[in-house]
């Protein structure tokens, strides 16, 4: 496999989170807190702040670093949510969240700017944008404007809607990677220092073409970046496992494995425990990875 012509050097693996220094010298876990009524995994889904602030303090005992608060599912098929629904509802669980766990580090899930800034605004540290900038021309300013907030890029094409219309692909990995290319430089001309790539697993892939991906994720590294990685309870596993979201925990846990192995950074998941145990019997094998 060819590489694309991107520069090669040591992962970057401190960011700097609006003053909180977050070090990745071993693989993080990132929890998902959903305050969305259509999450595809409905054991996710947190309406009740106090609901929300006890399933974020139980994640945070079982080893979370951090926590992704989304108000809008980008399942393939979700339907479109308006901005003003978006901010009622993850602003008031990041304040909330803030005020409460004070110590813990949040990542607001969203493609838009405004909601983005709300959210910072109201504690957050870091951006996850499932688009990388594309979906809201405001985005990478807005981000840049905020001063020492990571950003978080995710590759996909279309919307949720569309998104399995759009799975043709040269070489998945070298597309995918040439991608991230020209987006890495647009963020960082806008002015944004701390950045995190997240291949997309679901997002415009087939099955075949997920694998593929995480087979090649060791190639990823040559951003010099941190390489999240979400594929929790998702259908490329359910589909391999013949299992429902609700059952497919385990094929989860193999997954998070094979893409630590590969060198994976982040796993971004919904459940914290069984992400821990997979960071801990790969570091009990291998040593400091």
């Amino acid at each position: 496999m060819d590489i694309p012509k991107l520069q090669a050097h040591n992962t970057k693996l401190s960011l700097n989170c609006r003053g909180k220094l977050l070090v990745l010298s071993q693989p993080a876990v990132m929890g998902i807190l959903n305050v969305t009524p259509d999450s595809f995994f409905e054991g996710s889904r947190m309406r009740a702040l106090d609901d929300l602030l006890k399933k974020a303090e139980n994640m945070l005992k079982q080893g979370a670093t951090f926590f992704d608060i989304g108000g809008y599912s980008t399942r393939p098929g979700a339907a479109e949510v308006a901005i003003d629904d978006e901010i009622s509802r993850v602003v008031p669980a990041v304040e909330y969240l803030h005020k409460n766990l004070p110590e813990a580090v949040l990542s607001i899930d969203t493609f838009r700017a405004k909601v983005a800034k709300y959210a910072i605004e109201a504690g957050a540290h870091i951006i996850n944008d499932v688009s990388s900038g594309e979906d809201d021309a405001d985005m990478l300013s807005t981000v840049a404007a905020l001063g020492a907030v990571p950003y978080i890029m995710m590759h996909k094409r279309g919307t949720p809607q569309t998104m399995q219309q759009f799975t043709q692909y040269t070489d998945v990995t070298l597309d995918v990677l040439e991608y991230f290319n020209q987006k890495i430089a647009a963020a960082k001309q806008a002015g944004i220092v701390d950045l995190i790539v997240d291949p997309g697993f679901g997002f415009a892939k087939t099955q075949e073409q997920n694998y593929e991906l995480l087979k090649q994720l060791h190639h990823f590294h040559v951003t010099g970046l941190p390489v999240l990685v979400g594929v929790s309870r998702k259908k490329m596993i359910q589909n391999i496992t013949y299992r429902d979201a609700a059952g497919a925990l385990n094929g989860t846990s193999v997954v998070n494995t094979i893409a630590l192995l590969n060198g994976a950074q982040i796993l971004r998941v919904h459940d914290v425990k069984e992400a821990v145990e997979c960071i801990n019997i790969v570091k009990a094998t291998y040593g400091n990875f």
